[in-house]
């Protein structure tokens, strides 16, 4: 019997691994999970937000290479119009070239409060910024805004294809079923 493609959407919370197993960490294995899904894609444990996970492996090779992320980051201090336009025409990491993207600054947007909280300076503003990314590069956000010395205190994925936080706002640590056709 044919199994039935499963697509979930969870908000991962900082500090857990996106993988099922682990000794160091927090893992998927703690949140009740289908069996038989894998994450499409990664968030390294100290980044929360939208996680994609799914048992259809031709849609997860697919989804990875044509669909966009989303992501809020709060970077230290405003970075200038200038800055912003760099990383949107993409720049030198370590891994290479990134592509270009779409990048704003936003408002801050309303989040569940983080464990532990992002470290606060009384002296040092910060800002959020939206980059839309159709790659995924290991750590490549927190490494382009370094690049443009702003580093990432706090990194949320907020979209994934068509899904957008705003309309799902699962709980840190919740998931729910949803379509193929809700993502693409």
């Amino acid at each position: 019997m044919k199994s039935l493609k499963k697509y979930i959407l969870f908000h991962k919370p900082y500090g857990v691994l996106s993988q099922f197993s682990g000794d160091e960490y927090r893992t998927l294995a703690e949140f009740g999970l289908p069996k038989d899904v894998y994450p499409v894609g990664r968030l390294d444990k100290d980044s929360e937000g939208l996680l994609l996970l799914s048992n259809d492996g031709p849609f997860i090779e697919q989804f990875l290479l044509e669909h966009p992320r989303v992501y809020w980051a709060q970077v230290e201090k405003v970075p200038s119009e200038e800055a912003i336009k760099t990383l949107s025409q993409g720049v030198k990491i370590k891994s290479g070239m990134t592509k270009p993207c779409k990048i704003q600054l936003i408002e801050e947007p309303i989040l569940p409060d983080r464990d532990p909280p992002i470290r606060f300076r009384k002296t040092v503003p910060t800002a959020w910024l939206e980059l839309t990314l159709r790659e995924g590069k290991n750590r490549q956000v927190r490494k382009m805004t370094a690049v443009i010395q702003h580093p990432t205190l706090r990194l949320f994925r907020s979209g994934l294809g068509k899904v957008r936080y705003e309309d799902h706002p699962l709980k840190q640590g919740e998931w729910k079923e949803i379509s193929k056709s809700d993502l693409i």
